[in-house]
Order: structure tokens, then sequence, then C-alpha cells
């Protein structure tokens, strides 16, 4: 069991508004799974805030409380809640803390992207970002990162102290595993119409993911190979659409849209590569993923994705066109190197786990608890 006994009288409250979604993106994957580890580990009471009703036996252990509200959830109707019925703690692991909130608060910062590339986020997210995590990282006791590149960022960027900050390295799905099965394979390439051989991006279709210097990369290759740029579109997705045009590559770029989970193992076991030039992440979470499916990983140099790959992958400058092209040129001619690859992708994925993440979690939270 993690937590202290002497505590369990302690109830700790999570805002769990974004810990469920019928299309999750990283945060949202983040709060359901450090949630769903808690549960299992704790010996705390906890309580759980929702907008909106969850499923039923989704979070089994913890008190639920509905409480909806038309706009401004988080600043007027989870502060409310806070100072009617506060918790002795309160958790949020993917958003903003509330104006009003226990004095033992603790919020996870994902990443600070935006102040490194401004102009792949909209004016009004730029400035919203900005003013959250500023807030966040002044008013919480305490604060989660998802790698030392954010915790390092919140020292640089805010003038928060090191010792305030924790890393709780995120986990993956375990249920990830390679698909070897041809007919998995070839089922999940024609439901998605896609002819043979291919290297994939998995994620939200964005400037900061730097799919268009991608593009440039794969038009340089002499490959039967095609490009599947696969994912929900994003801010500025269509001028994306624009350049695959103005290339030629319509029918060899596939936008086979946002991926369900049931597909994500089939498509990353039958790709030649996965590909994630990303400019900046907190984390890299399709990192894992694609390792998890044993299938080789080209990544940028920078942020955190060095430390999320480890040794696992090939490591390009995200600006480097010629570079990135290589290594794709690379990995589809040299099967060695393709197989080496897996291998210590594999290898990497034992330093990952949720319940790693939630153990960390839960030993700052007992630090809280236990002070003044």
């Amino acid at each position: 069991m993690g937590g202290s006994g002497n505590h369990s009288a302690r109830v700790i409250g999570i805002d769990a508004s974004r810990a469920f979604a019928l299309q999750p993106t990283g945060t949202e994957t983040y709060s359901f799974q450090v949630i769903r580890a808690l549960l299992g580990l704790a010996s705390h009471s906890f309580r759980l805030y929702f907008r909106t009703p969850p499923p039923d036996d989704l979070f089994p252990g913890a008190e639920i409380r509905v409480i909806p509200f038309p706009r401004l959830w988080t600043h007027v109707r989870l502060s409310w809640e806070m100072a009617l019925r506060p918790p002795d703690l309160l958790f949020v692991p993917a958003h903003v803390l509330p104006p009003v909130h226990p004095p033992r608060s603790l919020v996870t910062v994902h990443d600070l992207g935006y102040r490194y590339f401004p102009r792949t986020h909209t004016r009004f997210q730029r400035v919203y970002l900005d003013l959250t995590t500023r807030w966040n990282a002044r008013a919480a006791a305490h604060i989660l990162a998802d790698s030392e590149t954010t915790r390092s960022d919140l020292t640089a960027f805010y003038g928060i102290p090191l010792e305030k900050v924790t890393v709780a390295h995120p986990g993956y799905d375990p249920s990830l595993a390679p698909v070897r099965d041809p007919e998995v394979l070839a089922a999940v390439r024609a439901r998605y119409g896609i002819p043979g051989d291919y290297f994939l991006y998995l994620g939200t279709l964005q400037p900061r993911k730097n799919l268009h210097r991608l593009v440039m990369a794969f038009a340089r290759l002499s490959t039967r190979s095609v490009l599947v740029l696969a994912g929900r579109q994003g801010w500025l997705s269509e001028s994306l659409f624009a350049w695959v045009r103005r290339l030629g590559l319509e029918k060899r770029v596939l936008f086979p849209g946002y991926i369900p989970a049931e597909d994500r193992a089939p498509l990353l076991s039958g790709a030649r590569a996965f590909v994630f030039p990303s400019l900046y992440e907190g984390f890299g979470l399709p990192v894992l993923e694609a390792q998890a499916c044993g299938c080789p990983v080209i990544c940028s140099s920078t942020s955190s994705l060095p430390e999320v790959a480890g040794d696992g992958a090939l490591l390009v400058p995200p600006d480097d066109v010629a570079a990135l092209a290589d290594a794709m040129a690379r990995l589809e001619a040299d099967p060695d190197l393709r197989r080496e690859l897996i291998e210590r992708g594999l290898a990497n994925l034992r330093r990952f786990s949720w319940e790693r993440c939630a153990r960390t979690v839960l030993q700052v939270m007992d630090t809280l608890l236990e002070g003044p």
C-alpha cells in the first residue's frame, strides 16, 4: 500500500474534470491514468470533482462529486466548493488551480512550449497559458512536472525554486504491445486506405508538431512508402494540407484523422518508423507508445524528447530537414538498425509506469499533509 495509514482520514480532492473524454489528448490521458493509479495505491480518501457525471465504475473507491456549472466552472463553481467544503489537499492534474483553494495544493505543469515557440499558438492561447501557468506556479504549495525539461523551464521563466518542483514522469498504456498478426496489420491498413509500407506520425495536427518539415523531408526520399499523418486537426492544420498539395504529394501523404484506441497498436506496429519531429514537448507520450508497439522511433533531439526516448530512438534536430530525411532513409534501408532500435525502445519502457508516477505523486501529497 502506498501512502501512510495515519493519514487515512484525510480527504484528498482532485479536479477530475479532464479525466475522461471521447477523444482524449495527452493531458486528459495523464489525468485519467494518474487518478486511476492513485486510487489503486493509496490509503487516503479521494474526492473527485466533475463537471458532468463520469461513466459508472471508472474510478472505483473514490467519492464522486458532480458539480455542474455552465461557464467558468473552475473559477466560480470549483472555487465555491473549495470555500464550502475544502478537502485537506487539492490536486489539479490537467488544468488550472481555482482562485479559492486549500493551502495544501498540488498542480501538474505539463509544458512551457508556448514560451519557446509562441507562433505555434494563437494569441489568446499564449496569453491564457502564460497567465494560468504563472498562477499555478505561484499559488500551488508544490508543483509536479512531467520532465526535468519542464522543471528547469519553470525556474527559468517564472523564477520558481527547483525545490518547489518534483518530476513525476508519466507512464504509458500497458495494454499496448507489438502486433505481429499479418491479418490484423493488413486489416488496419485497409481501414485507413494505406496501400503498403508507411512512415507514421500520430498526434494532433498543429504547428508545434513541425509537420511541414516532416513532409519536406519525406518529399526528398526515393521510396515507395507513404507518409501517414494521423490525428485530429488542430490549429492551422489547413496550411499543412495546402503544403502537401503544393508539393504534389496528395497520393503519398495520407490524413486518416483521429485513430481510436483499439487501432493504435496495430497501426504503430506495422509502420516502418514512427516519426515525431516536434519543436517542443513537455514529455512526448507518443514516443513511449511507439516503443511499446515495437516500432522504431525517430524524434527531435530537443526539449524532453531525449529524456523520454532514452537510447531507443534516432534523434535529429527538428529544424534540419536533411537530417530527418536521412534518418528515415536509414531506417527504411537497414533492418538491423530497425531491430536494434526496437529492442532498445522496449528496454527503455521499463523506466516508465503509471504506478511509479502515482507513487511519486503520493509521496509529495504525504509530505504536504505532514507539513505545518
